[in-house]
């Protein structure tokens, strides 16, 4: 009888280093957007991080988070990191977007400031699971 199990396959698909940086943001709740809890991102959003309290909170919960992004989303030639940072900063100019390869919405977002910032925040609903859509495309075509 057989037993050997080969090991869990780990990627590093979101960095610690990206999440405090929007930690110090994360009154808005960007960091919990960046590791894909969009729900307690919202509530971030409106209560200023559970009015700072949640927010305190998250700075020791953050290597958790990571983690467990780590094995939820799918690695490959799109980064986390990279995406989320064009998103947080240039997302109204679709250049997260244009980043991905999705070149005709990236566009459009430019044109429209980001279909109006309902795109945007859309985007910060679905980023992680369009990396790993796109990803998981990508590792297919090798």
């Amino acid at each position: 009888m057989n037993t050997y199990q080969p090991p869990v396959s780990y990627h590093d698909t979101h960095s610690k280093v990206i999440g405090y940086l929007l930690w110090i943001f994360g009154f808005i709740g960007a960091h919990r957007f960046y590791y894909g809890k969009p729900v307690t991102g919202t509530i971030w959003f409106f209560s200023f991080g559970l009015l700072g309290i949640g927010w305190l909170i998250d700075l020791f919960l953050i290597p958790s988070m990571d983690s467990e992004a780590d094995r939820r989303f799918t690695a490959g030639p799109i980064e986390y990191s990279v995406a989320w940072i064009l998103l947080t900063f240039l997302g109204v100019f679709g250049v997260h977007r244009m980043y991905q390869g999705k070149w005709i919405s990236g566009l459009l977002y430019l044109l429209t400031g980001g279909f109006f910032l309902l795109g945007v925040l859309y985007d910060f609903w679905t980023l992680n699971d369009q990396i790993s859509e796109c990803n998981a495309q990508n590792r297919g075509a090798f």
